[in-house]
């Protein structure tokens, strides 16, 4: 395969998919890859599917075809009809779904059966009626399917749905795509349609999003071949909506796909949408907007949600407009705002009547994010121990309701947590763990794990290593431009400590300028002070010390007593070694003396120490 496809690439999800399909056998192995290149929509790159066409529609290598269909048409026509509708019915099949649908006795059933598995064309497990068979190999299904006219393929497919709702109730819940496929080729359209929304619906619920995409695509190719009306736009809405959540989880929150299925979601409801699609349609964009970082845009859709649930009694509307309030505040610098959104939040939150809400809503839990999100502003707002147990407790949520996606947030924001402690063991130990999730159920990340291990790395000393990780993700186009600021933040750090203040002052600068370009405050008392570090380290003194002024003013302004205690820690050892031990002093000691908790952490026992030196 890797010497058929070259520089091209296959997604591990289509090489998985060529190899099982092929069953061993090197010429088809071959051939099929071809097939999936040919139909590739972008030959220089990846080999995708054309959006809504499943893999087992590829075309079949014509020679290998007319073979299987040369051996087909040398069996009797009982057992011919009866391989045709086996090949409807899927690769593998039970007696007790093709009896009822072949509508033949038993006699000849179980005498075309075993002509086919004489032939080497089916295998047989078992006995009938207990007996199960498989195509001796897909591209057999395939043979026979193709010999079916199209009215007689639609014929078959509608049999196959009413057998499957009226006898196999379990397997149509446990697979809704099965009887969506059945409706769709069927021709029902308007049952396919809603059937098709089930089995995303399904599929998410189960975390498997990617699962979930295919099927909401599905549904919407064949939503699209209905005339427009307010009918058919309002369940595209549905299937655009549930389509972003998923994109959101898989992709992560800066996916291009996504902000599409939710552009798409809201120029629809702005025309024919209820209150409920309107209220998603903008917190879809209000989640689109904090994935690229722009908080400005953040501040307002929130805004929005709130106006639209200040007269509402519904507790999920309000539980969603405060989990975007939370969020939004975080990163817009007002920590206290912060916190109260997400303590609103989480006294609005029931784990067992917002649990729907992962699905709809970020693809994410709510009640852990109010615990996570509320963590990080504890800790900015001076209280370091609230924030371990209350960022803890969002771990134990997150693995209490077993949603990888928010226990993959829940560790990385805890991760961040003890990067502000400056604990870096611990957080690594949190990275692995996303690390391995990721890899276990092919999520997205809301954080970048590079910055978290970048930040690590600094604190441990191997500053050279950080900043190779910060600069190769930094100039990565795939990053996640929320975390952008954070990131040049840690790199700022770094290059200060490899003693590259010239370096260090422009990437502090990139930062703030970015931060006044989008709005995302969270990190500008940091990147002032590290602008301040970078100065000092050029020797341009009167200007560091603005720089470090400038940290302690917005920090002041936006409440972060963490933030303040590091602003004051570098402008008191300024002033110190200028001679001004006193004035440092004075600066350093009532901000120390505020604090009532986390004295065991670095920054308070770097400020201690400073403090005893200076008196």
């Amino acid at each position: 395969m890797q010497n058929l496809v070259g520089h091209v690439g296959l997604t591990a999800e289509i090489v998985v998919k060529i190899v099982e399909r092929a069953d061993g056998v090197p010429l088809f192995l071959e051939e099929l890859t071809k097939a999936v290149l040919e139909s590739a929509e972008d030959k220089s790159s990846m080999a995708l599917l054309p959006p809504g066409k499943s893999f087992d529609e590829l075309s079949v290598p014509a020679t290998l075809h007319a073979s299987l269909v040369a051996r087909l048409d040398r069996l009797a026509p009982a057992s011919k009809e009866v391989a045709q509708i086996g090949a409807v019915l899927g690769r593998e099949f039970p007696y007790s779904l093709i009896k009822p649908v072949a509508r033949s006795d038993k006699a000849t059933l179980q005498a075309a059966l075993a002509q086919l598995s004489d032939a080497g064309l089916l295998f047989c497990r078992g006995t009938a009626p207990h007996a199960s068979y498989l195509f001796k190999h897909a591209l057999v299904q395939d043979a026979a399917y193709s010999t079916l006219l199209r009215a007689k393929r639609q014929e078959l497919h509608g049999r196959v749905a009413v057998v499957l709702e009226q006898d196999f109730h379990r397997q149509v819940e446990r697979q809704p795509e099965l009887l969506a496929h059945h409706l769709s080729t069927a021709g029902d359209t308007d049952r396919a349609i809603d059937q098709w929304l089930k089995a995303g619906q399904y599929a998410a619920a189960r975390s498997s999003h990617l699962e979930a995409i295919r099927h909401f695509e599905r549904g919407l190719s064949t939503l699209a071949t209905l005339p427009e009306n307010p009918t058919r736009d309002g369940q595209e809405i549905e299937f655009q909506l549930a389509r972003g959540s998923s994109l959101f989880t898989a992709e992560g929150f800066a996916s291009p796909r996504a902000a599409a299925a939710y552009a798409r979601a809201c120029d629809l409801a702005e025309r024919h949408g209820n209150s409920h699609q309107q209220f998603m349609t903008v917190y879809g964009l209000w989640q689109l907007a904090n994935g690229a970082g722009r908080i400005h845009d953040c501040h307002r859709l929130s805004t929005q949600l709130q106006q639209l649930t200040a007269d509402k009694t519904d507790d999920e509307f309000r539980l969603q407009a405060h989990h975007s309030a939370w969020t939004t505040c975080l990163f817009a610098g007002d920590p206290a705002a912060a916190l109260e959104h997400s303590e609103a939040g989480r006294g609005l939150y029931d784990l067992n009547r917002h649990k729907h809400h992962r699905q709809l809503y970020g693809g994410h839990d709510p009640g852990a994010c109010a615990r996570y999100v509320g963590a990080e502003a504890q800790w900015i707002l001076g209280y370091p121990a609230r924030a371990v147990a209350l960022g803890n407790e969002a771990l134990v949520m997150s693995e209490k309701i077993a949603h990888p996606f928010s226990l993959g947030i829940a560790l990385s924001y805890n991760a961040m947590l003890h990067l502000d402690r400056r604990e870096p063991e611990l957080a690594l130990q949190r990275v692995e763990a996303v690390e391995a999730l990721v890899a276990e159920h092919r999520i997205g990340l809301v954080l970048d794990l590079a910055y978290l291990r970048g930040s690590a790395l600094i604190l441990q000393g191997a500053v050279e290593q950080a900043v190779f990780y910060l600069r190769e993700r930094l100039n990565d186009p795939s990053s996640v431009p929320r975390n952008r600021c954070y990131g040049l933040a840690k790199l700022a750090d770094a290059l200060t400590r490899q003693f590259d203040s010239a370096a260090a002052l422009a990437v502090a600068r990139d930062g703030l300028n970015l931060a006044a370009e989008t709005g995302h405050h969270q990190w500008l008392a940091e990147l002032h002070r590290l602008e301040g570090n970078a100065l000092c380290g050029l020797n341009m003194l009167e200007d560091s010390q603005k720089a470090f002024e400038d940290a302690l003013r917005v920090a002041q302004s936006q409440g972060a007593k963490a933030f303040e205690l590091r602003a004051a820690t570098s402008l008191a050892r300024l002033w110190g070694e200028r001679s001004k031990r006193a004035e440092a002093y004075d600066l350093l000691a009532p901000i120390y003396g505020w604090f009532t908790e986390g004295f065991e952490t670095a920054d308070l026992m770097e400020a201690k120490l400073l403090l005893d030196q200076l008196t």
